[in-house]
C-alpha cells in the first residue's frame, strides 16, 4: 500500500494540472527521423506545429524582373559605384530594386541614399550596404564548404528588415552587484544567445569573434596535455553548442554520433559543414562587421558599445538550410557571386551627414 503512494499522489498532481490548462490541452504533433545508426539515439524530432510557421517565414521572394546584361556599365553610367560597377545599367537598377526590398521596403531607396546627390556617402546606411554587399559576395565565392552552391544574398539575413532578426552582441547586463556576484565569468543570468540557460552569457564572444578551441570533454583520464578541458571551458562550448543548435532547429545528432561526441569519424557529414559555419562567421565579424565600428552609430551598437554580429541564426532563422535551401542567386549571378572591389576603405575618417565618397573622386555637387 505504502509503495503505491507516490505514484497515486504523482497521477492526483498530474490530473490537477490538467484540470487548470484545460480540456484543449495535448502534446504538439511530432514527427521523428532516424538520421543515425540504431541504437545510438540518432533521431531528430520536429515539431509539425512550429514547422508550419517556420515555412511560411522562409518563402523565397521573386526578382522583380530579369535583367538585361546587355548593354553600359553602371560604373560608367552612375558616380561612386564601387563594387557594382560592371554590371550592366539593367543589372544595377534590378539589384538595387532588389535590395531595397530586402533591407528597407517602407523607406525606400532613401534609407541609404540623399535623393538630392545619390553618389553621397553622407548617410551611414549606404557605406555599410556597401561593404555588406562585399561581404556577400565573399561568402558566395570564399565559403562554398558551408554555403555550397546555394548561396546567400541580403534577404537570407535581412528578410524585410533594416537589422536582422538574429544578431548578437556583447552583454554585461546584469552588472556584477560585489561579493558573490563580482566574478560569475557571465554566467547564473539568462543567456539570450545560449538557449536562455544560465550558461555562460557570452560565449560567442570566444568563438564567433575569438578562436578559442572548442572542447566538450576531454579524452584522456586525467586533465593533461592539449586534450584537456574542465568545467568552464565545457560549460562555454555547450553554450555555443546550444546557440547552434536554436539557430538550426536541430539536435545535437545532427551533428555528432551521441555514442562518441568527439569522434570525427563517427560523425555526419554535417559536422564538417557547421566546422565551415564556425570559421565563415568568425571571419565575417572580424573582417567585416568590427571594421564598421566607426561608422555605426550608438543606437545601432550592442549595450556594451560593440557592433551587432553575425551568429548562425542571422542566416538560419531556425531551419537547418536557409531559406530551406531555395537558392536566389539564379537572379543575381552578376551581383552576388563575382567578387567586384575589394578595397576596405578608411572607416576611421567617416564623419556621417557629410558628403563624402569613400574610396572615390568626390561627386559632383
Amino acid at each position: 500500500m505504502k509503495l503505491w503512494l507516490p505514484f497515486a499522489a504523482s497521477a492526483g498532481a498530474l490530473l490537477a494540472i490538467a484540470s487548470f490548462v484545460g480540456a484543449g490541452w495535448d502534446a504538439p504533433p511530432v514527427a521523428s527521423e532516424q538520421i543515425g545508426f540504431r541504437g545510438t539515439g540518432m533521431v531528430h524530432h520536429r515539431d509539425i506545429e512550429s514547422e508550419a510557421a517556420l515555412r511560411q517565414a522562409n518563402v523565397v521572394p521573386q526578382a522583380p524582373w530579369q535583367a538585361d546584361p546587355a548593354g553600359d556599365k553602371a560604373g560608367t553610367l552612375y558616380q561612386n559605384v564601387q563594387v557594382l560597377g560592371d554590371l550592366s545599367d539593367d543589372q544595377f537598377n534590378q539589384f538595387m530594386a532588389s535590395i531595397t526590398e530586402w533591407v528597407a521596403p517602407e523607406t525606400g531607396c532613401n534609407y541609404c541614399h540623399n535623393p538630392e546627390n545619390m553618389a553621397s556617402d553622407e548617410i551611414y546606411q549606404k557605406v555599410v550596404a556597401r561593404r555588406m554587399i562585399q561581404m556577400t559576395q565573399a561568402i558566395n565565392v570564399d565559403w562554398k564548404p558551408h554555403v555550397a552552391e546555394t548561396g546567400v544574398t541580403c534577404y537570407t539575413c535581412h528578410r524585410g528588415k533594416h537589422i536582422p532578426a538574429a544578431i548578437w552582441s556583447a552583454s554585461l547586463e546584469p552588472k556584477p552587484a560585489g561579493n558573490m556576484t563580482q566574478n560569475r565569468q557571465g554566467q547564473n543570468v539568462v543567456a539570450d544567445y545560449a538557449g536562455k540557460s544560465s550558461l555562460p552569457q557570452n560565449a560567442l564572444m570566444d568563438y564567433l569573434l575569438g578562436d578559442q578551441p572548442i572542447r566538450v570533454h576531454s579524452t584522456t583520464a586525467l586533465p593533461t596535455g592539449s586534450n584537456h578541458a574542465g568545467t568552464k571551458e565545457t560549460e562555454h562550448t555547450w553554450a555555443l553548442m546550444m546557440h547552434m543548435s536554436e539557430s538550426l532547429g536541430v539536435n545535437c545528432v545532427t551533428c555528432h554520433n551521441s555514442r562518441a561526441f568527439n569522434d570525427w569519424d563517427q560523425s555526419p557529414p554535417q559536422r564538417v559543414t557547421a566546422w565551415h559555419g564556425i570559421k565563415m562567421a568568425r571571419y565575417l565579424n572580424t573582417n567585416y562587421m568590427e571594421g564598421l565600428t566607426p561608422v555605426f552609430p550608438a543606437n545601432r551598437k550592442g549595450p556594451e558599445g560593440d557592433v551587432l554580429k553575425i551568429g548562425c541564426a542571422t542566416c538560419h532563422n531556425g531551419v537547418q538550410k536557409p531559406l530551406y535551401g531555395v537558392s536566389m542567386l539564379k537572379d543575381y549571378v552578376a551581383a552576388m557571386t563575382v567578387k567586384g572591389s575589394t578595397e576596405v576603405p578608411d572607416f576611421t575618417t567617416y564623419v556621417p551627414g557629410k558628403t563624402q565618397v569613400l574610396g572615390g573622386p568626390p561627386p559632383t555637387q
